[in-house]
Formats: structure tokens, sequence, C-alpha cells
């Protein structure tokens, strides 16, 4: 059959030959399609259309096909930015809100303004008018640059709205974005904007919206809708939006019943105000059209957001309970200035690349598998640093009078009754039943480390009497909670319970926060301390509560560190140091803690006998102790502060051998062999298919602190050539000496063993 460029004549023309084979070796560039050569060629336009060609000096461009956008794609913008008409829920709180605010805006404005005293942290006093005087007025008074800065106040110890009238004679702080309580003030008025935007864009019922650590979320229940990050622009517009008009925050206090009407459009509010609320009223906030159930207190107005973005979203069940039902969650980020933002988004960047999940499988530390949810598999070199941190404490415990206990992982339910657990922490358990009885893996040491203080009567003289127990420990989170090796089902803590007289709480509590400072100091982070003091649900009397309080504040003042206050942030219990940690990314993390609890030995009917002539018994009280704290989370904070660089005591990867040649691989292996029996993580690169300079580099980048190179001189001297990670070359060694130097730096735990060898 002839082909199409041969139809038209029978008799081949050479010229348009030469000219169809120009074309055909062009178009292989290009992607038009065959049908117009044919058309060209057939109507002899050949040398024209060559000719176009040539003129416009480059080669026809592709016909790019147009994407199909993907499915989230499509449905992200199929929707419009705003519902219209917004959702009717919207119309209806406004027209009450107006209503209830114009009656409490009568009322204040009918108070009777009295002369009042401030009084400024530096001493200085302010007079004001009560009900009138604002904190946000009173820092204008000082300075406009104060008052813009501001975010927010305390009166009197407590977080108050700046533009809220002051109602009496009252001390004043005024605070900035980097202050704690600020940042968390921040934070939550930002989850305002966005649930203003998320009610604006999807409709739907907003549920919690707080600050956490790192920025704020938003829940939500939105029926026919899934959120996606194709999302995120539009809220972020209409964020962006909301800022610029400077809406103000507003706040209203109205009664529950008045609440209930507000809200019965969402189900959810209605369940806070029904089981949550137990005062006659409580307040809500407008910024716009949204007004929210909300404690408080917030930002000036809208505008005092400068920048924010949307960060993720995730799937969660109300109030985190897997037999509720099911939302979405978005969550946020904001700054006073752009440049904070800039810089965290860099930071993220950053941690992104130091996650601990990354490193441990770049460096085969650890893993986690579905059949094990929440339960960490440790290789061989994460078992090294998860033994050499036991080894640490352990180390340390004779020195400072601990003795080593092992207790049973499971028990009768009896005992958590007892111990009060089964009441504040059933759900957190695993539970089981053993012949009709109910049983549960332990969550906490310290029920069990109380039944062996009562086994036998005790002696004022056995006081203080400190047990220390590595006991595997299990808790029931949720799986959607589980976060590598931060939040884990299955765990060890360096777990201690100091049982003391009342005397002795003052200097058992000054001699763990020495202890924790050695430790610290050991693993290069930097320390902060807050007292956290009696919680709205605690048990017990209040007068024993200030007692210990006051035993913890003591201790924080002899130590000699600054220290700030968490108001009532302690556990149930008792009132507790929290201790977190500074990394090499300035984050921090909360790892270790110390508590004090009077209630277990109420409950367990712990004494001792005093050493008073008649043999009185007297309580003992217990000192809950955790320095390293959960060692999975402890390992998950050095992964990502090291950053696959450990110092040499705790590193999985301290040796490489390197023979230059395979004829050197014999004498590096019997060098590698002295280093393991010398109790090394050592290993020999015999790879015949990498270069030398290949294995160097290999080895460096897993960062072993060590790097032995052995050739022919070496092995004629019995030595090794020594270099580091970070490519110091230290020279010829005999390697004896290799293993004294590499001994030291693992009983002196130095840092700095790669420099200093």
């Amino acid at each position: 059959m002839a082909t199409w460029s041969t139809r038209r004549r029978k008799k081949p023309n050479i010229r348009h030959e030469l000219f169809s084979f120009l074309m055909q070796s062009i178009l292989r560039y290009c992607s038009q399609s065959r049908s117009l050569v044919k058309k060209v060629f057939l109507s002899r336009q050949l040398p024209a259309f060559f000719q176009s060609i040539m003129e416009a000096g480059s080669k026809p461009s592709k016909v790019k096909k147009e994407k199909k956008p993907k499915a989230a794609e499509a449905d992200a913008s199929s929707h419009p930015l705003e519902l219209s008409p917004p959702p009717a829920y919207i119309e209806s709180r406004l027209k009450l809100w107006a209503d209830l605010k114009a009656k409490y805006d009568a009322e204040l404005a009918a108070k009777t303004p009295e002369p009042i005293s401030i009084t400024l942290p530096d001493g200085k006093v302010i007079e004001g008018q009560s009900w009138r005087s604002t904190p946000y007025q009173i820092a204008a008074q000082i300075s406009q640059g104060l008052a813009d800065n501001t975010i927010i106040s305390k009166v009197d110890g407590k977080v108050w709205d700046l533009d809220r009238p002051l109602e009496g004679n009252c001390t004043l702080q005024l605070l900035k974005f980097d202050d704690p309580d600020a940042k968390a003030v921040f934070w939550h008025s930002t989850a305002h904007i966005m649930g203003e935007a998320m009610e604006r864009h999807y409709g739907g019922c907003l549920c919690y919206g707080p600050p956490i650590e790192d920025g704020f979320y938003y829940d939500a229940s939105i029926e026919g809708r899934q959120i996606s990050s194709n999302d995120f622009p539009a809220l972020e517009n209409l964020m962006n939006k909301i800022t610029k008009e400077k809406q103000p925050f507003e706040r209203l206090e109205m009664t529950k019943e008045d609440l209930l009407k507000m809200f019965e459009y969402n189900k959810f509010k209605v369940r806070i105000l029904n089981e949550k609320v137990t005062t006659p009223t409580t307040t809500v906030y407008r910024c716009g059209p949204l007004i929210d159930l909300c404690l408080g207190p917030h930002v000036r107005h809208t505008g005092k957001i400068k920048a924010f973005a949307v960060t993720k979203n995730s799937a969660t069940y109300w109030e985190g309970k897997a037999d509720m039902e099911s939302l979405q969650r978005v969550y946020g980020i904001s700054f006073p200035d752009g440049k904070l933002l800039k810089e965290w988004k860099q930071q993220q960047e950053e941690a992104a690349l130091r996650d601990h999940r990354k490193l441990g499988r770049d460096y085969e530390l650890f893993f986690f598998n579905e059949l094990s949810p929440g339960s960490c598999f440790f290789y061989p070199k994460g078992a090294h640093i998860y033994n050499k941190l036991i080894e640490l404490m352990r180390s340390e415990y004779r020195k400072r009078g601990f003795q080593e206990v092992i207790t049973p992982n499971m028990f009768n339910s009896k005992l958590w009754v007892t111990s009060g657990h089964w009441e504040h922490y059933k759900d957190d358990m695993f539970l089981f039943e053993v012949e009709k009885e109910q049983f549960a893996l332990k969550p906490m040491n310290c029920p069990s480390h109380c039944v062996m203080f009562l086994q036998r009567p005790r002696s004022w003289r056995e006081l203080p009497l400190r047990y220390a127990d590595f006991g595997a420990l299990h808790r029931n989170e949720l799986s959607g909670a589980l976060t590598g090796l931060t939040r884990v089902r299955r765990f060890q803590q360096d777990d201690a319970h100091i049982f003391c007289t009342p005397e002795q709480i003052t200097s058992e509590i000054m001699n763990a926060l020495v202890f924790l400072k050695d430790i610290y100091d050991i693993l290069g982070f930097e320390l902060t301390l807050a007292l956290s003091t009696r919680p709205d649900n605690f048990l017990g009397d209040i007068p024993t509560w200030d007692e210990a309080e006051k035993s913890l504040a003591t201790a924080l003042d002899a130590f000699g560190m600054p220290w700030s206050t968490k108001e009532k942030d302690g556990a149930f219990y008792g009132p507790k140091i929290d201790i977190s940690v500074t990394d090499a990314m300035r984050r921090k993390n909360q790892c270790a803690t110390i508590q004090l609890d009077f209630q277990l030995p109420i409950r367990f009917n712990l004494s001792y006998v005093t050493a008073d002539e008649g043999g009185t018994k007297s309580r003992p009280v217990i000192i809950h102790r955790a320095i390293l704290g959960s060692l999975e989370r402890m390992i998950a904070c050095l992964t990502e502060n090291y950053a696959g660089k450990w110092p040499f005591w705790l590193s999985p990867n301290q040796v490489m051998i390197v023979p230059v040649a395979s004829a050197f691989d014999e004498y590096g292996l019997n060098v590698r062999q002295q280093i393991w029996d010398a109790g090394f993580m050592v290993e020999c690169d015999l790879d015949p298919g990498t270069t030398f300079n290949k294995k160097i580099r290999n080895a460096q980048l897993m960062q072993y602190n060590f790097i032995l190179v052995c050739g022919e001189k070496e092995m004629s001297n019995k030595t090794v050539n020594v270099r580091t990670r970070d490519n110091v070359v230290h020279g010829e060694q005999t390697v004896d000496h290799v293993c004294q130097r590499l001994k030291h730096f693992a009983e002196s735990r130095v840092r700095e063993a790669d420099e200093k060898f």
C-alpha cells in the first residue's frame, strides 16, 4: 500500500521528499497533528510553511492540554466565597444580641462612677473611675505606643479585655504578644475570626474553637461538605476581609435562658449550656456577624491580627469521644506582624526535616505498625538509645538514694477504685475480664507503689523512701490522637515516688530539682519552670492545698531559677511543678514533672510510726517525680533536637571503620571486633562497589561520630587514622588509645567528644 506522502504522485518528487523529511524532523518537537502536515504538503505550500517556521526562529510551541481539576479542587471551586443568602441563624442571633446589648449599655451608663486607684507592676498608682476607665485608656495615658502594642490586660491577676471598664481598685498588668497569656488570647481571637469565615463560607454549626500550644483550631459540624486544603485560600480571603474591617470584639453577659434561645439552631452549643454551664449567666463575644459562647477575653478588634495562615484540617469527634458525632477541624496560626509569620513558616520547614518520625525511619531507629497502633518497634539502634537513657538514670539513682522496684502490669479494678483513678481515668485504661473480675493494664505506677508501702509497718527512720520504676505503662489514647513517639499507647517512664514526712517536702523537692537540672545539662536542654496550682476539681481541703503550694514555692525560690505560676492547672490530687525544655529549634516540650500528693496516702490509709515516745502514727506525703518523663517522648524530643547528630555517649552510630582497599578488609574487621568488645556501636564498610571517598561521605551523612580509616600504614603499625563526621582529622592513633578515649567519652557523657578527641 502507498503511504500518504505518495498518493498524490506516482513518481516521487525529490524536492518534495526532501522537504517532507525536514518537516518530519522538525515536527518531532511539536504536538501538531499529522493531518496538518498532509494538508500542507498536498496543497504544495511546503516551502512557504517551512519558511514561516524558519522565520519564527524557533520550533512551534506545544499545544498544552488543559488539566482536569482534581475532585477536591473542582469541589472547592464550585462553591461561592460566601453563602448567599447567609445562614438564617445569623440574623436571628444578631437581633437578640441588639436587644440585649442595648439594655446592657443603658445599665452601664446608669452606673455611678467612683474614683478608683489602679496599681501598675512597678508600684505606680494611676487614678481612674469605676465603670468608665478601661485598661486601654490607662495604657494610652502612659504611652500610645504601649497601648497599641498591648494584646490584653490582667486585672488582679485575671486576664481582662482592654475595653472592658474597671470595676474598682485593682492591680493592672499590660501584656504583649511574647507573654503566654497574651499569646493564648491572640490565638483565641483569631480562632473567632476563622470561625466567622467558616460560617460565612460553609454554614453549619461551630463547636469548640480554643487556642492551643501552637495556634488554634475550630471544630464544626458541616452537612454535605468535606473540608479540604483547597478551601484554605477562600477562608484566608474571608479572614483578610474581616481583619481589614477592624470588627470590635464585644462582650455580653447573658442568662442561660436567652443563650438557649440564641443557640437553639446548634445542638452542640445547647449541649454545652445544659451540661457545662452551671451558673445562671455566662458570656458571649461578638465580632461582625459571629456571636459565640465564650468566656474570653479577646483583643480589641479584628484588625490587631496582622498575619495569619490556615494550616491544616482533620476529622475529629465531639469532645474527642469516638462514640459521639463526627466533626471537621480546621487549624491555624497568627501573629501581630508578617515577619513573625515568615519566621514561623521557615521554622516549620526546618521542623519537617527534623521530624522524629522521618529521622526514625532514615536512621533505622524505630517504626510503627498498624498491627499495634501507638506502640513503637525499636530497631537495635533505637533500643541502644532507649537503654542508654535508662542507664543514665540508674547510674544516678544509687547516688541519690533511690531504690528500683518492679511491679505487675495488670491489676484488679479494686486498686484503681481505691486510688481514685477509676473515677477520673477509667476511659483512658485498657480494660478486660479475668475470671469474671474486671482488670486493667496499669496506666501509672503510683497505686502499686502504695501497695508496696503497705506491706509492713513503716518507721520514720525509713523516710524518705524513694521507689523508682521503669515498668511498661499502657493508656488507651484515641487513634486520632496518636502522634509518633509523642503520644503513644505503650510507654515507659523513669517514674519514682518519694514517701516522706511533711517536714521533708521542701528538701525533697529541692533535691528533685537539682537532679533534674543535672540530667538536662547532660542532654543539653534549657529548663523553664512553672508552679501549677489548685484546679476546680481538686480533692481534699483548701488549707492542705495552700500548705502544699507554699512548700513547692519555697523549694522553687531556694532553687534559684525563674519560675511562673499556672493558675488552676494542678492535678486533681495535688499541686505540681511543670518543667518544659527548649530544644535547638527554640521549641518548648514538656517531659518532666514533680507533683505533690496528699490524697493518695489518705485513700490507701498509709502511715508511719513517728519518733514520739508513744509511737503515734502519722500520714506520709507522696512526691511523684519523673525527670525524662515518657522515654518515648524524650527520644522524640532528642531525635528532633540533635537531628541525627547524637552526642557520642548516646549515639546509635558511634564508629565506622573504613578500609582504604579490600586488601585491608580483614584488618578493618579485627579493629571493629576490638571496638565492639569494648562496648561501642561500630560497623565496618566492606562494600566493594563503593569508592573510598564515597564510604567516608556515607559515614558522615549517617552521622557516625568517628570514622576510623585503615590502610597499609595503619595495618603495619596496628593503628587507625581518626576523623570525625565534621571532617576534623585527628590523625593516626593506636587502637588501644582509641578505645580508652571512647570509654572516657562514654563515661563522662560529654557532648563535644568529636572535637575533644
